[in-house]
């Protein structure tokens, strides 16, 4: 199962200088959807090596290209129906932790998340400062 970006596949390739991406997920049968975000990359401290003082850091690549939200009901959905019965879409790519804040919040409000019967959003929690946005 691949992300969509403009109605073509996105690879490793194409993340370039993003550090994460805003995306709705839709059941294909009924047509209920998910909005969030999801980081391209992780980040993981090691001690530091003998005789150093300062600690390790490790970036990888995420497990964005097998994830499938962070909604309990959509994944036990995805556990039983299998991921083919899903589209996988990226409406941000984003340049930043906060930029993916403010537009994963946005777009939730755009959709109308929290009114809608058809949507698997159950909250919106975002704290966006002015400068998340430079």
């Amino acid at each position: 199962m691949t992300w969509f970006l403009n109605g073509r596949a996105f690879t490793s390739d194409d993340i370039g200088g993003y550090h994460s991406f805003v995306y709705k997920i839709t059941d294909k049968e009924t047509g209920k959807f998910y909005v969030g975000k999801k980081q391209l990359f992780r980040t993981r401290k090691l001690p530091p090596l003998k005789g150093q003082k300062r600690k390790r850091t490790v970036v990888k690549e995420s497990d964005w290209q097998t994830y499938h939200g962070s909604n309990d009901a959509l994944k036990v959905l995805v556990e039983e129906h299998g991921p083919d019965r899903f589209n996988r879409e990226i409406l941000h790519l984003c340049k930043s932790k906060g930029e993916a804040s403010f537009m994963e919040a946005y777009e939730q409000f755009a959709h109308d998340v929290l009114r809608r019967d058809d949507c698997f959003n159950d909250w919106i929690i975002v704290k966006v400062h002015r400068k998340h946005l430079k």
